[in-house]
């Protein structure tokens, strides 16, 4: 690769990380799995960079790594083991209640995986729901379908029935 084109790939790298690892911990809620799935993408971009550079479809490129990435890794023996860490969680940004924040990421793993992708897709990364269904591989119908249910169960989860 030529500099120039080793230049553009570092630029993107460094403007994009941290949003991609945003993405990343919303389809597999571990901030060290996140940085796993984000990095496995960035290797494999930058072996595509010249290719996708010319198409101009960079992060969507990477978005789809970390998907698929995620698919096989959950199917991997070892990830199905716990390490004993539950509740460990990083300090959340300023300004936002953490006690939501929490709530709403133990709601977002309470889904079913293609669900909770569909929603940090669409809602977390803005994606359109043509554009989330290029990076998993479904029809437009199937994305709106996951994004209504999702978000039915999300809304019960957060805000539970009052008892009677």
């Amino acid at each position: 690769m030529r500099k120039d084109k080793r230049a553009d790939f570092t630029e993107f790298a460094a403007a994009r990380r941290t949003h991609l690892r945003r993405i990343a911990f919303g389809v597999c809620n571990d901030w060290d799995r996140a940085e796993d799935l984000v990095q496995t993408a960035l290797a494999k971009l930058y072996v595509a960079w010249p290719r996708v550079r010319e198409a101009g479809k960079e992060e969507a490129y990477a978005r789809r790594i970390i998907m698929r990435s995620a698919i096989d890794e959950s199917r991997r023996p070892w990830r199905r083991e716990r390490s004993g860490l539950e509740g460990y969680d990083h300090p959340a940004p300023t300004g936002l209640d953490p006690g939501e924040r929490r709530d709403l990421f133990d709601a977002l793993a309470q889904l079913p995986e293609m669900q909770r992708k569909v929603v940090v897709l669409r809602h977390w990364a803005g994606l359109s729901v043509i554009e989330t269904a290029e990076d998993l591989g479904l029809t437009e119908g199937t994305v709106k379908s996951h994004t209504a249910r999702a978000l039915t169960r999300l809304h019960d989860l957060l805000n539970p029935a009052p008892a009677i």
